[in-house]
């Protein structure tokens, strides 16, 4: 039997942000010239504009569909007709009709491609794994694709027998898989100033979560008599042409760091760091370095390139604060979120997802007055330790203007702060680790925006 409550509940519908909504003509402007005030606008409108014509498909179609509904009383072509043969596709491949939930880049963030990101669809993911297609990119001088039998990976420094692995030689050691997020230390970026970016997959697509393979960093410092008396740091190396170096705790190292060439049960795509990558769950992505070639352990930070001149916090008393890689408790409303639309009044699953560098998620409570009022939200198994966790909670929406909002609780008992506690530490002048509660207004129309909270 069913209760009052769910007798009188109306589903209601939520129309998708529109994709590709840009043209490649503003964004080859943007390039050239930033963004303004202007080209802000421009951007809302355009998003705007697109939305419209879902909307209007959306209804019209929704108008003329009159019971009884052929598409169910009427045999249709597919339930008539042979379909396509075993191995059609030797490897799988997506409907034609989900090709549009692709990963994209956001125009002007960078001067050129091959030092970009391309940001994952949030908004259209279920659960928690990221698929290898949609994982976010992020590379400084482009990616590129190895040739295994030619990939070395060297262990030296303060060890007693310095040793070349080759892959051969790692996959043929014990290894573990474990399900771990990755984020960019500047993810959310952009939120620090004045909002310019409409969708989730803007604002927080520098994220993803996987299931990884490889061989615990740890075995392999062991098998070379790293001197673990007197050894502090390890640095990481990448074999691209940035040669994207990194230092790593050593503490760090002997946790639960991986050296990691699977993805999800298959070979890590190239663009995510083929054919070789470190994992080192709970720390800004800049630290899992792609295309792993070297570890060298020492007893100091080296203080490369991206460890002085960037991937560093400006404090508000003007210096730089430099090792700040853990990826602090955050969390982000999927749906409902910026350029989706609520078509009627009823119930709504406000869905997201949460995560932490420090741990396991404990609580995510739901706000839809701006954080006047919090309810808690349920979360999703599994619930496991440096890993996205799913959130829903039910919501009725009656047509009123709101305001939602997520707010993360980790295991350590840290709570997401908001945009206002996160400014008065770090100030205004941050790059990097923005994990301030996002906030997705829904107008009266049901359209809904990317606002500002303090």
């Amino acid at each position: 039997m069913r209760d009052k409550r769910s007798q009188s509940q109306k589903f209601a519908r939520l129309r998708n942000a529109p994709e590709n909504f840009i043209s490649d003509e503003f964004v080859s402007e943007v390039r050239q010239h930033g963004w303004d005030d202007t080209r802000r606008s421009f951007i809302r409108k355009s998003l705007m504009a697109a939305g419209a014509a879902l909307a209007g498909g959306g209804v019209a179609r929704a108008a003329t569909q009159n019971p009884p509904d052929q598409m169910i009383t009427e045999p249709r072509p597919w339930s008539t007709s042979l379909g396509n043969p075993v191995a059609f596709h030797p490897y799988g491949q997506p409907s034609k009709y989900e090709m549009n939930l692709q990963r994209r880049q956001s125009p002007g963030l960078t001067a050129v491609p091959q030092a970009s990101v391309a940001f994952s669809p949030l908004q259209g993911m279920f659960g928690i794994i990221t698929a290898n297609g949609l994982h976010f990119e992020r590379h400084h001088q482009g990616w590129v694709d190895i040739d295994p039998t030619e990939h070395r990976f060297m262990i030296n420094g303060m060890v007693k027998n310095s040793k070349v692995y080759t892959m051969d030689d790692l996959m043929r050691l014990p290894s573990v898989s474990r399900m771990h997020f990755i984020e960019c230390g500047a993810n959310t970026a952009m939120e620090w100033g004045n909002v310019a970016v409409p969708t989730v997959q803007y604002t927080h697509g520098m994220l993803s979560c996987c299931e990884f393979t490889g061989v615990p960093l740890k075995y392999l410092l062991q098998d070379c008599g790293a001197d673990f008396k007197n050894a502090q740091f390890i640095l990481a190396e990448g074999n691209d042409g940035s040669s994207e170096t990194r230092t790593i705790s050593m503490a760090r190292a002997m946790d639960d760091v991986i050296v990691a060439w699977g993805m999800n049960g298959e070979m890590l795509r190239p663009e995510n760091g083929y054919p070789l990558r470190l994992v080192v769950p709970g720390v800004q992505g800049v630290s899992w370095v792609k295309w792993l070639r070297r570890i060298e352990v020492g007893d100091k930070p080296w203080n490369a390139k991206d460890e002085t001149l960037g991937y560093v916090d400006h404090m508000p008393d003007g210096t730089l604060r430099q090792y700040t890689s853990i990826q602090e408790c955050k969390s982000v409303i999927t749906s409902p979120s910026g350029g989706q639309a609520l078509l009627s009044t009823g119930f709504y699953n406000i869905t997201g997802l949460a995560w932490s560098g420090r741990g396991k998620i404990k609580k995510v409570d739901i706000s839809v007055d701006g954080g006047k009022n919090w309810k808690t939200a349920t979360l999703n198994t599994p619930i496991l330790d440096k890993c996205l966790t799913r959130f829903n909670f039910a919501w009725n929406w009656d047509g009123s203007p709101a305001i939602l909002q997520s707010r993360a609780v980790d295991e350590t008992g840290y709570v997401q702060p908001t945009k206002s506690q996160l400014v008065a530490v770090r100030g205004t002048r941050s790059i990097y680790h923005n994990n301030a509660i996002q906030s997705w207004k829904v107008a009266e129309s049901g359209e809904v925006f990317n606002v500002h909270v303090e």
